[in-house]
This record gives structure tokens, C-alpha cells and sequence, in this order.
């Protein structure tokens, strides 16, 4: 049709995108059990495809899909929920759009562009999966742990100064907490009265609680040096508020850098007055464990 050889190229791309997203959102409708969440997934599919066709008269080729990416955004679906593998898939509809935004002389590829507002605005009110509903118990559990947890094992390293009698402490205050807070999650969701159910809220925020517990623990299990295991225990909290806030920024369309800096900074705050609070009372006790 008389196009450029950079302007092929840039269509084809484009092509191949667009029939890899056609694929992935048919997929993930596949898995999606609401039956409103599923005909969009599918309707979108529908339109992608449709795009497809259209770059297909400017490229008179046909293009495979992108193998990769249908398995990666899948999997995500399955593992980490649909929503966020959704909003993964969004920021690619923002970039699709302003690649279209350059053929001001195309008009049906300035169509596609609008569609692709469309779709993002479809997307953004899209699922409504319970892990995210109770995203706040989540939150509640991994915070107060991340917190109150760090700080505890930061106190007891130079109060103890033994690893395995840090682990057994820890193991016990960290179980005994959690369970604690599973109990006050259950009674303010319950009193609340808000859509959430208590028990499912509780649980949610018990198994945040204890995950992060053992995953802080671990490094005092494995390793003798409590200072060592001090240094690991921190980065292995800092790898945890990266990756949570990571998760929750993408599925929730929120900024990473501020809540990642907020729950680091208020974590390693605690973790560095309890470890001098430990340190202090180690020496006016005069108790060397």
C-alpha cells in the first residue's frame, strides 16, 4: 500500500502485538469465573484481533504471536491474580497508543488508539478479585510485622547475642503476635460491618503476619553470627516491602516509590532504636545472655 520500509517495521510490531494481546485476554478469560469480568476480557479480545486486521492491509502479512508473553501474562493471571497480570498489560496499551498517536495520516489507526483508551478505561474498573478486597488485612498483617518484627529481633540480637535462642524468642513473639492480630482483625471487621468477611479478613492478615515471621527468622536459624544474620534478616525485610509494594502499586494503579519508601523507612526506624534499645538495656542490666 505504498508504505516506507521504518513504517512497515513500526506496523509489524504493532501487528504482532496486537495478536499477542488478543490471545492473552483470551485467555485470561479462560480463567476469569465472573461472567461480566469474563465477556469483557473476551470482547477486547475480540477488538484486538480486529486491530490486527487492519495493520494486516497496511503489512499484507501475517504475523505470529509472541510466545513469551502469552505464557508470562498467563501465569502471572494464575499465580499473582488477573488483576495485576490487567494492569501489567495496561502499561503496553499506553505505549501501543502513542505509537498509533504518530500515523496522524491513518485514520482507522487512529481509531485503534481510541480503542485503546477504551480498553484502559474497561480495564481500571474491571475485576473485583478477593485478595485485592482484602488487600487491607494483607496490608495490616505484612506491615505490623515487617514493623513490630524487625524491631523485636533487631532489640533481641544485641540483647541475647545468641542465634538460636533469637530464632526460638522470635519464633514464640512472632506466632504469638500474629495470632494476636488475626484476633483484632476479627473484631474490628466484624464491628466494621463492611462487605469483608471476619474470618477470611483474619486469616488474610495471620498468614501475612506469619510468612513475614518466618522469613525474618530464618536467617538466625542458618546462620551463628547474629550480626551476619542481623545484616541478612534486613535485607531480606527490605526484599519483602519491595516486593509486596511492587504488588500492590501495579494492581492497585498506585505510586511504588512512596509507599516503598514510607513502610522502609518506618520498618528500619524501628529495627535501629530497638537494636539501641537492646543495646542499652544489655548494659544497665548488666545480663549477658
Amino acid at each position: 500500500m505504498g508504505i516506507d520500509t521504518n513504517t512497515r517495521q513500526s506496523l509489524l510490531r504493532l501487528q504482532r502485538n496486537e495478536v499477542t494481546e488478543s490471545i492473552v485476554y483470551t485467555k485470561l478469560a479462560s480463567i476469569e469465573k465472573n461472567p461480566a469480568n469474563k465477556n469483557i476480557l473476551l470482547r477486547i479480545a475480540t477488538d484486538e484481533k480486529r486491530h490486527y486486521n487492519i495493520l494486516k492491509k497496511y503489512t499484507e502479512t501475517e504475523t505470529s504471536p509472541c510466545r513469551w508473553k502469552i505464557v508470562k501474562f498467563y501465569w502471572l493471571a494464575r499465580i499473582l491474580g488477573i488483576t495485576f497480570a490487567i494492569k501489567l498489560m495496561e502499561s503496553g496499551e499506553e505505549s501501543a497508543k502513542e505509537n498509533y498517536a504518530t500515523f496522524e495520516d491513518y485514520p482507522d489507526l487512529q481509531q485503534i488508539a481510541k480503542d485503546e483508551d477504551e480498553h484502559e478505561q474497561k480495564l481500571i474498573e474491571l475485576i473485583n478479585e478477593e485478595r485485592l478486597e482484602y488487600m487491607g488485612s494483607i496490608v495490616l498483617g505484612l506491615n505490623d510485622a515487617l514493623v513490630e518484627f524487625t524491631g523485636a529481633l533487631a532489640g533481641f540480637t544485641l540483647a541475647l547475642s545468641d542465634s538460636k535462642l533469637i530464632a526460638l524468642t522470635g519464633s514464640i513473639t512472632g506466632i504469638a503476635a500474629a495470632l494476636s492480630m488475626a484476633s483484632s482483625e476479627y473484631l474490628s471487621t466484624k464491628s466494621d460491618g463492611d462487605k469483608k468477611h471476619p474470618i477470611k479478613a483474619s486469616i488474610y492478615t495471620g498468614i501475612a503476619y506469619i510468612f513475614t515471621v518466618v522469613a525474618l527468622v530464618a536467617p538466625f536459624i542458618f546462620i551463628s553470627n547474629v550480626i551476619i544474620a542481623l545484616i541478612i534478616m534486613l535485607a531480606t525485610a527490605l526484599l519483602i516491602i519491595a516486593l509486596f509494594n511492587y504488588y500492590y502499586s501495579v494492581a492497585r494503579s498506585e505510586s511504588f516509590r512512596k509507599r516503598f519508601t514510607e513502610m522502609a523507612v518506618l520498618s528500619f526506624s524501628v529495627a535501629a532504636l530497638s537494636f539501641l534499645i537492646g543495646y542499652a538495656l544489655k548494659e544497665f542490666t548488666g545480663i549477658d545472655a
